[in-house]
């Protein structure tokens, strides 16, 4: 194919497999050495250093690069010195698991169902400095927000160094890993050249996709080769929609309202942060090593509450010079279905009066769910209501 998609963050993508026979080696020498059980968050991190969706990065950050990415949201050292990243990805443990590691040596990385990860070479232990990671990549110290509270919750100590990977797979688990939409990079840029596709725009979301965020998407698709929607589908906080739930809306709705040619759905396994801005530049950095040549950021990118402004995860992208974040981002208001044009529409497209807008708050749509009631149509296409009153009314 002579079509070139964007490069990598940092040039070149990461793989960080061990290939079969040292995976061999790996497992037999892993019950010799230290012993880290993973949480939940720490997994997602290592599937996605492991898969180059964390490119440059080979492991967990050692402290010079911790101070940097808090500091000044760029790495410090080496070929990839000066390069934007915007949240430091960590290997936090407690007190009693730093005193069975040692600087020089290796540490086996287990999942918590007890299946063998990684092993990690531990180049440094490091004090988790949490008073500066904290107020700087979520802009608040708030114990309630759910980001700070995960940080808050870990160990007091940092430990650093590349990973070698046997799997990213727990044992336990089958049920919740859709093999078949769980593409790593190297797979979506392969998928991507066969299409024909040199540009590609994204759609991170964590919730099903409504009618405003579908008018979103068809707009970047008019703009692209193809559309790639891309769930996060690793951690999030209690109370979010389950993954499986979602992708069944997620099916539904791209079989039904989009061209099938000119869409593709593959899921990400990373762990939500809510660090919003900050969490928009990871995102987007992200979807570049998956092949993404342009990345939708709309309203509250990657927020919770009201930690954040409305656009704060768009402006945050100012802030660097033209060109360093590497893809293009398309900047969307928010958007509503407004009565007086007869379709969807935003400030820039409409100068109706607010009751001409339909709005829907979270709590509302629940409250309809659970009541066996779909919301309006201009709001969700009945198919995805359906699926989700189902789900409301069993959970």
């Amino acid at each position: 194919m002579s079509q070139h998609l964007i490069d990598p963050h940092g040039g070149a993508l990461v793989n960080r497999f061990a290939a079969s026979a040292r995976a061999s080696a790996i497992k037999a020498q892993a019950p010799k050495l230290p012993r880290v059980t993973l949480t939940a968050k720490q997994a997602c991190d290592l599937e996605m250093i492991a898969i180059g969706a964390f490119s440059p990065l080979t492991g967990f950050v050692g402290q010079a690069d911790f101070v940097s990415i808090c500091k000044e949201m760029r790495l410090s050292s080496g070929v990839n010195k000066g390069l934007i990243w915007p949240i430091p990805i960590t290997l936090a443990v407690d007190e009693a698991t730093k005193s069975t590691l040692a600087v020089g040596k290796q540490a086996a990385l287990y999942h918590s169902d007890g299946t063998l990860l990684a092993v990690i070479d531990v180049q440094e232990i490091y004090p988790h400095d949490k008073k500066l990671e904290i107020p700087n990549v979520f802009r608040t110290e708030d114990p309630a927000h759910p980001g700070v509270a995960a940080v808050q919750a870990e160990g007091d100590w940092l430990v650093a160094g590349p990973i070698e990977v046997v799997t990213v797979t727990p044992e336990k688990e089958p049920g919740e890993q859709y093999t078949e939409y769980r593409l790593p990079p190297a797979k979506t840029r392969e998928t991507f050249a066969q299409k024909g596709w040199s540009t590609v725009a994204a759609f991170q979301t964590r919730n099903p996709i409504h009618r405003a965020h579908e008018y979103l998407t068809k707009c970047a698709l008019e703009m692209t080769d193809g559309l790639l929607i891309h769930p996060l589908v690793g951690e999030t906080k209690p109370g979010d929609i389950p993954a499986d739930v979602r992708m069944d809306c997620y099916k539904v709705l791209i079989d039904k309202y989009y061209n099938l040619k000119r869409t593709m759905l593959s899921v990400m396994p990373a762990a939500m942060r809510y660090a919003g801005p900050r969490e928009a530049v990871l995102h987007a950095l992200v979807r570049k090593n998956y092949g993404v040549s342009h990345f939708i950021v709309g309203r509250d990118h990657a927020g919770v509450g009201n930690y954040y402004g409305t656009y704060d995860a768009q402006q945050i992208f100012d802030s660097f010079a033209p060109g360093e974040v590497g893809l293009t981002i398309l900047k969307f208001e928010n958007t509503f279905y407004c009565k007086k044009t007869g379709g969807m529409a935003s400030d820039k497209t409409t100068n109706s009066p607010p009751e001409d807008r339909i709005f829907l708050a979270g709590t509302k749509v629940r409250d309809l769910l659970k009541a066996g009631q779909r919301p309006p149509a201009e709001f969700s296409r009945p198919e995805v209501a359906d699926i989700l009153i189902r789900w409301a009314q069993s959970s």
